[in-house]
């Protein structure tokens, strides 16, 4: 079993690839490749590498576990500090998230959790922090400066694209993303932070790993850089660290349900969600080091929140109520030393105030949340649905309402020692049945829902029949479906068949622009260059389809992108010179953005309504 490296903090990592030679940054990415294989964990839990016989490097993480400052990291060799070989270490190792901000008299303990509840995917990419309630009248002269700094590394790293977007370009984004922390420009920071750790996976090709969220990452950062970098932006485009508690007086807080937390940096844990009388979310979580193994066994674990006498379970199906609350803006429950936690009953599903969840239309729902992007990462939805089978990694069910879609259900989280998979392709094996779902809509797909918890419809004879100390439902996450749950019998009246309607995203020729844009960030300008290269009639046939189903602003878009990208600048000796990356960014951020609200409205309409009513364009 090899040893894992410490996380290391992004600025010392930028400083030590700013400190190697222009030749051996050239060496870098081949240095870096394979050295984590050999590492060496110490008893008293310092990493060491080697590198050939006279190298070796120590990484000797704080008490948090992370590599922190230049003096953690060292090497034996006689050019170290500016060496290779401890660039290369620092470079395989995991990059750790930001420090948390100073405690306050709000959160005295300093209570935060590694790993952000609200991403519960784990995809180990920090949940963008929430925007400021009162912010500066306006951006001072060294954020200006930091976010033009932060665009170009941006810029710069887009037109490299993966295939060139090595360490070198990497350091370059975490350097301009610590000077944005340092700057007090947090949402900026995390979304650098997303892209490098995009780069990081997409070049390493790890399973799961979705070139489609890397470009999404690359639009956050472009828009969220250029639009500081102009002077022009909302002052609240700052955002806030997103470990600030702020007091909350006293709540009283009821669960809806549990689920597992899994990051891809080694974190593992449990997120309960709760609600207040009057609908509001919050949350109470327990994430640390540990993996797979503490994501699985958190949830039975104690809630460690002003004494309180609950584990996560019993919290998932009871109530709180506390006395001196922290709570951070994304609605996480903090443990400071004032706070008091009393047991309370729990709540079924269908009382309040968990009962306006379920009580209105997906649609009405999922189009609130496509307007409030910023709130939808963590936002839940509850719908009744009756399901009509599997179709490949889909669980295909019908809201029950006159002229329902289909709606796809995939698992909130894939790996297979977690029962969500399970438990869904036992729930598929039920036509007919009758559901009560709590999920997370995944707003980059058509009608797709990834549930929490399900539950049995009220009234309905064809439903789940739940243990009574489960308060009417499952967490999908943790408790496993028997037959025992399962009604017995004749099977109800099925829908039609398990056959996906047509997909009015997939099917729209905006795949032609998406197919554009993930070409640049996976080959960089060049491949957009010569992807669009040719006669005439390959202009046609590429932006033809988009302009006859009405999409001009897309295809002119598209086509001012692929001008961009091969335009060739001379000097004035006629000599090819290297073009500035910004007219290719904007050109490139301008196509992402409009075929980011252009998917938006086809993912919106696809909750609305059947199949046959979604207008779907021919490709």
């Amino acid at each position: 079993m090899s040893t894992e490296l410490p996380p290391v903090a992004p600025e010392v990592l930028a400083e030590a690839v700013e400190q190697l030679t222009p030749r051996l940054r050239k060496k870098l990415d081949a240095a870096t490749q394979g050295c984590a294989a050999g590492a060496v964990l110490a008893a008293d839990g310092t990493v060491t590498l080697r590198f050939g016989e006279d190298a070796l490097v120590t990484l000797s993480p704080g008490p948090a576990g992370t590599i922190t400052t230049a003096e953690q990291a060292t090497c034996s060799c006689l050019l170290a500090p500016r060496c290779l070989h401890r660039a290369a270490a620092l470079g395989a190792a995991p990059l750790a998230d930001s420090p948390p901000e100073p405690t306050t008299a709000a959160d005295p303990t300093g209570s935060a959790d590694p790993a952000d509840p609200a991403d519960p995917a784990g995809s180990a990419e920090p949940v963008e922090p929430e925007q400021p309630v009162e912010p500066a009248p306006d951006l001072t002269a060294a954020q200006l400066r930091a976010a033009g700094a932060l665009w170009h590394a941006a810029a710069e790293a887009l037109a490299a694209g993966v295939t060139a977007g090595g360490a070198v370009v990497q350091a370059e984004l975490l350097r301009a993303a610590h000077t944005a922390r340092l700057a007090g420009l947090p949402r900026a920071e995390a979304a650098a932070l997303r892209v490098v750790r995009g780069l990081r996976a997409a070049r390493e090709r790890r399973a799961g790993q979705r070139l489609g969220d890397l470009t999404g990452a690359f639009r956050e950062l472009l828009h969220t850089a250029g639009m500081l970098a102009s002077g022009a932006a909302d002052p609240a485009l700052t955002g806030t660290a997103r470990r600030a508690y702020a007091p909350g007086g006293s709540l009283q807080v009821h669960g809806l349900c549990r689920e597992p937390v899994l990051s891809a940096t080694g974190y593992g844990g449990v997120v309960t969600h709760l609600l207040a009388p009057d609908g509001t979310p919050y949350s109470v979580s327990d994430v640390r080091p540990g993996g797979l193994a503490r994501a699985r066994g958190a949830g039975s674990a104690s809630v460690a929140l002003g004494g309180a006498t609950l584990d996560h379970a019993g919290l998932a199906r009871g109530g709180l109520r506390i006395v001196g609350a922290t709570v951070s803006p994304e609605g996480r429950l903090g443990a400071g030393r004032g706070v008091r936690a009393t047991p309370l009953p729990g709540i079924a599903w269908t009382e309040q105030p968990a009962a306006p969840l379920f009580a209105r239309p997906a649609a009405e729902a999922v189009a609130e949340l496509l307007a409030a992007p910023d709130a939808a990462e963590s936002a839940l939805l509850g719908c009744d649905v009756t399901v009509v089978g599997a179709s490949g990694e889909h669980l295909l069910v019908r809201e029950t309402r006159p002229d329902a879609p289909l709606l796809r259900l995939l698992p909130a989280h894939p790996h297979p020692e977690l029962a969500h998979t399970e438990n869904l392709r036992r729930i598929a094996s039920y036509p007919g049945l009758l559901l009560r779902v709590l999920g997370r809509p995944d707003l980059d797909r058509t009608a797709t829902l990834r549930p929490l918890a399900v539950g049995p419809v009220p009234g309905a004879e064809y439903t789940l029949r739940l243990p009574e100390e489960w308060l009417g439902r499952a967490d999908l996450g943790y408790d496993r479906l028997q037959g025992a749950h399962f009604p017995q019998g004749a099977a109800a009246p099925v829908p039609p068949p398990a056959a996906e309607g047509p997909d009015p995203l997939a099917d729209s020729p905006l795949w032609r622009v998406r197919r554009l844009l993930e070409t640049g960030v996976a080959g960089g300008r060049r491949a957009v260059a010569e992807a669009a290269r040719g006669t005439a009639s390959l202009a046609t046939a590429s932006y033809g389809p988009l302009r006859r189903a009405g999409l001009t602003g897309a295809a002119d878009l598209a086509a001012a992108l692929a001008a961009e990208a091969d335009r060739r600048p001379r000097d004035v000796f006629g000599r090819l010179a290297d073009p500035s990356p910004d007219g290719y960014a904007w050109a490139w951020l301008a196509a992402a953005t409009h075929l980011a609200a252009a998917e938006r409205c086809l993912i919106a309409a696809s909750w609305a309504a059947a199949p046959s009513a979604v207008p779907v364009s021919g490709r």
